[in-house]
């Protein structure tokens, strides 16, 4: 009769086992760290910005200091910059995506382009800032909305169309042939099939995006830069949440250091909801 090999008398399973309880306890230890570290961050937000939410933080505009008010100017500020921003951004992403899942399996330019889309998706927020900095704001010779609004399309962009690829690759061909073959076009094809087919991930990474752009600072800083006032003039500088955390918390005044911790819980919150959001549709695809 063989002896089993899963066995603590056997020397390569014993020393197997034992290489896996000292990893497995690394990873914990790793696991354990990572968590404690975000478990305080949220700690400390939810303590110091959860007393500062209230009714007029939604309806009163940033004040002076020394004064009440609220954050309805930021918070109107970045809906618009971000949902025009998800709007330039999104379609541009889906077609590229499209085009490298569905017509790059040949030729240079689908490699190139994923290349330049890893690249872009990795590039600092500050770099994407200054370039339309210089190609948009030094022109116009004046800060904008509009030039907000296309800072953060660039930085939709390389998410968008790196899900769409992944997506549409997840399609069966086995769905395309069979619309092949029953003398379907190409752009049907892609539109009523593989679209649907794929359309909670595509979601899942529009989603993603927002929640991206909802906290960057860098990009608007130099775009958009800020507005203590309440502002629908996109051709001007505009008040959106990030920069208003980042100058209320640099700020020696109590009130607006309290309204800085109240930006912050909302866009945490923000971010939160948009990624649960995402997770249960991704699941759903899956």
């Amino acid at each position: 009769m063989t002896m089993s090999i899963i066995n603590m008398q056997n020397p390569v399973y014993r020393n197997r086992a034992r290489t896996n309880k000292v990893l497995l306890t690394l990873s914990a230890i790793a696991l354990a760290f990572g968590l404690f570290w975000l478990a305080w961050i949220i700690f400390t937000l939810l303590s110091k910005g959860a007393a500062a939410l209230s009714f007029t933080l939604f309806t009163q505009i940033t004040p002076p200091p020394g004064q009440t008010g609220g954050l309805l100017n930021a918070i109107l500020g970045s809906v618009m910059m971000a949902g025009l921003g998800t709007l330039i951004g999104t379609p541009i992403g889906i077609l590229a995506g499209t085009y490298l899942a569905e017509y790059g399996q040949r030729g240079w330019l689908a490699p190139a382009t994923r290349f330049i889309n890893d690249v872009l998706l990795s590039a600092p927020s500050i770099v994407i800032g200054l370039f339309i900095y210089t190609v948009v704001v030094a022109q116009m010779k004046h800060f904008s909305g509009w030039a907000g609004a296309l800072a953060l399309a660039v930085i939709v962009i390389p998410v968008v169309v790196r899900t769409t690829d992944d997506m549409l690759k997840l399609v069966p061909n086995s769905l395309r042939e069979a619309c092949v073959a029953l003398g379907c076009p190409q752009w049907k094809m892609i539109t009523l099939v593989c679209y649907r087919a794929a359309r909670s991930g595509i979601v899942t990474g529009v989603l993603l995006a927002v929640a991206r752009i909802s906290g960057e600072t860098a990009p608007l800083l130099f775009t958009a830069l800020n507005n203590q006032f309440m502002s629908m003039n996109m051709n001007g500088p505009m008040a959106n949440l990030p920069v208003t955390i980042f100058q209320f918390a640099m700020s020696p005044f109590p009130d607006w250091q309290r309204l800085a911790w109240a930006g912050a819980t909302l866009i945490t919150l923000l971010v939160l909801g948009i990624n649960i959001a995402a997770r249960l549709l991704f699941r759903k695809q899956g």
